[in-house]
């Protein structure tokens, strides 16, 4: 694990803590996948999660957005404790992208990011069947919120291919699109750069910093240490579903028990998490 200077020096968080996360516990039966772990978020911030394979990172995600309820522990949300359901986080501010790609093939990218704005729109379903005025004008406002997304990632000239014919980065780039979509507070990115190319990793983190100077939080799963160490202004270190370490990169990647955990980790496939 090389020793890197961050592209981050120099940024200034803000005061307001976004994403507090107490003591969150998560069993299956015998099994405890992540266990009283304690998270704050600012707003404008970047947060690491790192972790060799199997530490429960996936899974804390999971508890964050809703997809589990958490054994024990809270989750607040600009103060506000959370509901447990996906489409509740969501409307309260936190969006999520996933390690797998997940988006509707065969529908071209604008289509994409538009689903993800639905969330914000409020034509019910006898008013969308009609086609009445005002679901027309909620349909041209999320068209146009759509297509200045794809703008903001760079995906402005592709908004009429389908997502499956795709490159595979613009695949990445537009999920975040997508979750940018629901007007969220806090970012939640699940290994944006896995499967990327080193061109495409340098714009998948620029963006990132674009994202979050717009006044964003996010909090980035990456197995890729360089990519984190250079992007974060915290990283915080999971092994066996517990914190090991919470600080700085450089306090981080310096420290040997981080460096024992990846050389002597499990190999368990973290994917399986979001699965159980």
């Amino acid at each position: 694990m090389s020793t890197l200077e961050a592209t981050n020096v120099g940024h200034q968080v803000g005061h307001k803590v976004v994403l507090e996360a107490s003591n969150v516990t998560m069993r299956f039966g015998g099994l405890t996948a992540v266990n009283d772990v304690s998270m704050q978020v600012h707003d404008g911030e970047i947060v690491g999660l790192i972790g060799p394979n199997g530490a429960g990172k996936t899974t804390f995600f999971n508890c964050l957005t809703g997809m589990y309820i958490p054994t024990e522990g809270t989750v607040k949300l600009s103060g506000e404790v959370l509901p447990p359901k996906p489409l509740k986080v969501v409307r309260a501010g936190m969006a999520r992208t996933f390690q797998n790609i997940r988006l509707f093939g065969n529908m071209t990218a604008l289509e994409n990011v538009m689903v993800g704005r639905y969330c914000r729109t409020s034509s019910m379903a006898l008013t969308s069947v009609l086609r009445g005025p005002k679901f027309k004008r909620e349909e041209a406002a999320t068209r146009e919120r759509a297509q200045e997304l794809l703008d903001y990632v760079g995906l402005g000239k592709s908004a009429e291919l389908l997502a499956r014919n795709m490159p595979y980065g613009d695949q990445r780039r537009l999920e975040i699109a997508r979750a940018l979509a629901t007007d969220p507070q806090l970012l939640l990115l699940d290994e944006p750069t896995a499967g990327m190319n080193p061109k495409e990793t340098e714009e998948c983190m620029h963006l990132i910093f674009k994202i979050r100077d717009s006044g964003l939080a996010v909090v980035v799963i990456e197995h890729d240490m360089r990519f984190i160490f250079q992007l974060c202004d915290r990283v915080l270190c999971l092994v066996r579903g517990a914190l090991l370490i919470e600080g700085t990169p450089g306090e981080v990647q310096s420290d040997p028990r981080v460096i024992e955990a990846y050389i002597g980790g499990s190999d368990d496939d973290d994917d399986e998490e979001g699965t159980k």
